[in-house]
């Protein structure tokens, strides 16, 4: 498991990659955007996703955005995170969206119920300016 920070211009990048998923966290405004890439399965991974989700919260994150472009595979270990991580940014004060959700991770969502209760958009700029924020800062 490794962390790797660098910075773009005003804009601090954290990539952490675990076996088969990599998270990189972004700032756009007051949003935290976190990227998924890979595999969000059983094992180290959705711990993983917990901790950076609990990390961006602790740190005043109230708007958190998961990207889901680069999500290859999710099993109900992910599905299961993504339900909590929904969860405890609502006790927390804080809003959970996702957005360029893959088709078969769309198709889960739909058969368990939890795209009733996730925020989904179809892409990042749309969840961004659904808070006010503009995708290009």
């Amino acid at each position: 498991m490794g962390t790797v920070e660098f910075g773009i211009g005003s804009v601090m990048l954290r990539a952490r990659n675990i076996v088969a998923l990599t998270l990189t966290t972004r700032l756009i405004g007051d949003v935290t955007v976190v990227d998924i890439a890979g595999r969000l399965t059983l094992g180290p991974g959705p711990v993983e996703f917990r901790g950076v989700l609990q990390e961006a919260m602790a740190g005043g994150a109230r708007k958190i955005l998961l990207n889901l472009r680069e999500l290859s595979f999710i099993d109900s270990a992910g599905l299961g995170e993504l339900a909590a991580g929904h969860t405890n940014a609502k006790h927390k004060g804080s809003a959970l969206k996702l957005a360029v959700v893959p088709k078969r991770v769309q198709e889960l969502l739909q058969m368990t119920g939890l795209s009733r209760v996730l925020d989904i958009h179809d892409d990042e700029s749309d969840a961004l300016r659904g808070w006010g924020v503009n995708p290009g800062t």
